[in-house]
């Protein structure tokens, strides 16, 4: 990698389209005019509205020192082997690891956002800002769009195998900071392409705003897997805000980690258009102390013949709190769907609150579609078994926990990035000791 501190300063300030330049002026209107969310709208209920504030974040004004940089480099190696890498700190773009010349002459686009609309905007035109999730967050996706700038971009034209993954890696260094990172995925048809995004702290206190959105295009037939790491510290206010959109034949996988931040929000949004077509939304978290972790989700199947699968787990300590809501809709024309809800919530406090909010909307008569939400307590025999045998509690705790996570990690195909996945686990549990 080759630090570009300069470039990416210089692509920042360069001229945007009209196009765009239009799409941020009415997003910010859409931000002004909508009002905060209300603990009495149907997606927030549950959430702890009156301590959400966005107030007093304001975007970096300069560089993080050099021993920062290096810091957040040296920490940025959560695989080995990938076929492009980037890290940005503070919304600016650090390092990034050039896509191998093979996929390039093969058409596989990959650049940093700022890149993109310095070079080529008009290839963003029809992808960029144009999707986001109808799951409540409205008002902060606006704020998102009419802000971002840092993020990545990458195409893969049809066909095209992407062989190792791309990594993504967003750091924030520093106190009172708002940052909008924006990954866009567009896989053409037949394409294949893993993506790691992660969202990180350099430091365990300052408290920050990471305000983050992914969209996900894949064409038909393609395969697109995609992991997404939140771990901001437990200052950090944080939004995910996501979008899937599946055409005929598509293989969609999306895995979140969520452990980070003191109220981080995730929403996820799967729009099937295409039949054939199959997605799969899986979800971890760990709450802790006074954590609370809200996760809303829509699967919408427009087309017949197609799958969705979600399985959200939760495991939850001390005070922490978690919201589960999520709606599968199908409709008129989608015969012949399946679609599947599941929340499974481990209580390791009976302190802990889980609650859980599933549902559907079935408008096609011939679908086999399925919802359910468990919450129980940790075994207590199981606990108290390791303990006798010389474990502290926490590290008993941590070893249920990853049995009880174990169902989506061993679904990861890349072993490098499971034992990642695995790592981070065991850094939220040691952090506290």
């Amino acid at each position: 990698m080759t630090e570009i501190l300069s470039e990416v300063q210089s692509a920042d300030s360069c001229v945007e389209p009209a196009w765009l330049l239009e799409r941020r002026k009415a997003a910010q209107a859409q931000f002004d005019a909508l009002p905060m969310p209300s603990a009495q709208a149907e997606n927030w209920r549950f959430s702890s509205v009156g301590r959400l504030s966005i107030d007093g974040f304001a975007a970096p004004d300069q560089a993080p020192d050099a021993h920062v940089r290096q810091a957040c480099i040296e920490q940025s190696s959560l695989l080995a082997k990938t076929c492009g890498q980037s890290i940005f700190i503070d919304d600016q773009l650090l390092e990034f690891e050039a896509l191998p010349e093979e996929l390039a002459q093969k058409g596989v686009r990959y650049l940093s956002l700022a890149a993109a609309i310095a070079e080529n905007p008009e290839w963003l035109e029809s992808h960029f800002l144009t999707m986001s999730p109808d799951l409540g967050s409205e008002k902060f996706a606006a704020l998102h769009a009419a802000n971002t700038r840092a993020g990545t971009v990458l195409y893969v034209p049809a066909g095209v195998v992407v062989p190792q993954p791309i990594v993504n890696t967003y750091w924030i260094s520093k106190e009172g900071l708002a940052v909008y990172p924006h990954t866009l995925i567009i896989a053409a048809a037949n394409s294949q392409v893993s993506v790691v995004d992660v969202y990180r702290s350099q430091s365990d206190a300052s408290a920050a705003l990471n305000l983050a959105a992914c969209n996900l295009y894949a064409g038909d037939g393609a395969q697109v897997t995609r992991h997404v790491v939140q771990a901001c510290n437990e200052s950090t206010i944080s939004f995910q805000l996501d979008s899937t959109l599946a055409q005929r034949n598509a293989q969609v996988s999306n895995c979140a980690l969520n452990i980070g931040a003191a109220r981080a929000r995730y929403e996820q949004q799967t729009q099937i258009d295409g039949p054939g077509a199959h997605v799969k939304m899986n979800s971890l978290s760990i709450a802790e102390g006074q954590q609370e972790l809200d996760q809303r989700t829509l699967q919408i199947h427009n087309a017949p013949n197609a799958v969705s699968d979600l399985l959200y787990k939760n495991a939850l300590l001390d005070r922490s709190r978690t919201i589960f809501s999520g709606l599968i809709k199908v409709a008129e024309g989608a015969q012949q769907t399946d679609a599947y809800q599941t929340n499974r919530n481990l209580l390791l406090d009976p302190r802990a609150e889980a609650n859980a909010l599933p549902g559907l909307e079935i408008l096609a008569n011939d679908v086999k579609c399925s919802h359910g939400a468990t919450t129980g307590n940790v075994d207590a025999a199981q606990l108290f078994y390791m303990m006798s045998r010389g474990i502290d509690e926490r590290t008993a705790m941590k070893l249920l926990v990853f049995g009880f996570f174990e169902e989506i990690i061993e679904q990861t195909a890349n072993e490098e990035l499971a034992a990642g996945l695995r790592q981070f686990i065991q850094e939220k549990f040691e952090s506290k000791i």
